[in-house]
């Protein structure tokens, strides 16, 4: 079954604490702290995963904060299932949060770090053991109900704050960054774990992150913001394929330019034209990913590239398996090429070079 079909089952189906899907997250969160403003719209359907993504200082976390409760709003609302969350005291909204450094009770065992949140919504001892323990059977965990958090690994630690953010059956998710903490070999694996157990969740769940890949694997739509406010949205292969701003270009791996299109030739705003197969008029997009940009020693002759421009090397770096080069001159792009071909242009900051890219690379649209 596909992610969509699972979210869907789960949608049909009550939730662990008996309770049915509602109509979803409806917010406009407005907050002013000092020079900063956040003013943010989000909407979710129940079933539906959205990703908060931006850069350092954007906004993200208030925005979390503020569904949380644990920031006043300034203005705007903030509505869940249809009923207002405004004036609702932090610990009295349906919300579950997995926090960064998930902040889990040294001195319980797993099963009490669980249990907590049920007690603290006035279920009995033994009803929220109980209902501790199925979450953490269904996480995997069950072997581990016993041991403290110091003993657990931290996927498995991740793991019980998920599942101590799900035991009070909440209507709205909040996940702040929830792989941050992992190294890179856990990361993957809890990575997968947590698609799954979302892929069940039935009601909103919002996502926290700076992370391309973890926005685009948990997530059904990103929201991007920046200084305080949405610059983009929508599906994740819909933003990597058309990003709006240097910062989603740079997220996703692309060199982006703004202009203005006569044609098949794209004036740029500052620079050169570029040369696209789309036939468009008027402000357009135009970007093309690194690895399409080949790079000579000398101007290539019979080239069938249809942009070629004189550059300047102005840094290198490892880039996975590959270089990149970052270039100055006529047009401000990335290259990345292979450890081979970078040595074989003997590449250095301050080397000329001419870039190529085909006008089949490209991909122009309206801006």
């Amino acid at each position: 079954m596909t992610d969509t079909g699972e979210r869907k089952a789960a949608m049909e189906s009550p939730a662990p604490d008996g309770h049915r899907s509602g109509e979803g997250l409806d917010a406009r969160l407005v907050v002013e702290r000092g020079a900063f403003r956040l003013d943010v719209a989000l909407t979710a359907a129940p079933g539906e995963v959205v990703a908060l993504l931006g850069p350092n200082g954007a906004g993200k976390t208030t925005a979390l904060r503020a569904l949380a409760g644990l920031v006043p709003l300034t203005d705007g609302h903030l509505r869940l299932d249809g009923a207002a969350l405004d004036r609702t005291p932090p610990e009295s909204r349906p919300v579950g949060v997995v926090f960064q450094d998930y902040l889990l009770f040294p001195h319980l065992t797993a099963l009490d770090n669980v249990a907590f949140g049920p007690r603290c919504r006035g279920a009995g001892r033994a009803e929220a053991r109980a209902r501790a323990a199925a979450w953490l059977d269904r996480m995997g965990l069950a072997a581990h109900a016993g041991a403290k958090p110091r003993r657990l690994s931290g996927g498995q630690a991740q793991r019980v704050a998920l599942a101590r953010a799900l035991a009070t059956g909440p209507r709205l998710l909040l996940l702040d960054e929830p792989l941050a903490a992992l190294d890179a070999r856990t990361r993957l694996e809890v990575r997968a774990q947590l698609r799954r157990h979302l892929a069940e969740f039935e009601a909103v769940a919002v996502l926290v992150t700076h992370d391309p890949l973890d926005a685009m694997v948990l997530a059904d739509r990103l929201v991007v913001v920046e200084d305080g406010a949405v610059v983009q949205e929508g599906g994740p292969a819909d933003i990597a394929r058309r990003p709006r701003t240097d910062y989603i270009a740079r997220l996703v791996g692309l060199n982006l330019y703004r202009g203005r299109a006569e044609g098949h030739i794209v004036r740029l705003d500052a620079g050169p034209g570029i040369t696209t197969t789309e036939d468009l008029s008027g402000p357009v997009f135009v970007a093309f990913p690194p690895s399409a940009v080949t790079l000579y020693d000398e101007r290539p002759a019979g080239s069938s590239a249809r942009n070629l421009w004189r550059c300047e090397v102005a840094g290198l770096e490892s880039h996975g398996d590959q270089i990149r080069v970052d270039l100055t001159g006529e047009l401000p792009l990335a290259a990345d090429l292979t450890t081979v071909a970078a040595a074989e242009l003997g590449l250095h900051p301050g080397a000329r070079v001419w870039a190529a890219v085909k006008a089949t690379q490209t991909h122009a649209y309206p801006a």
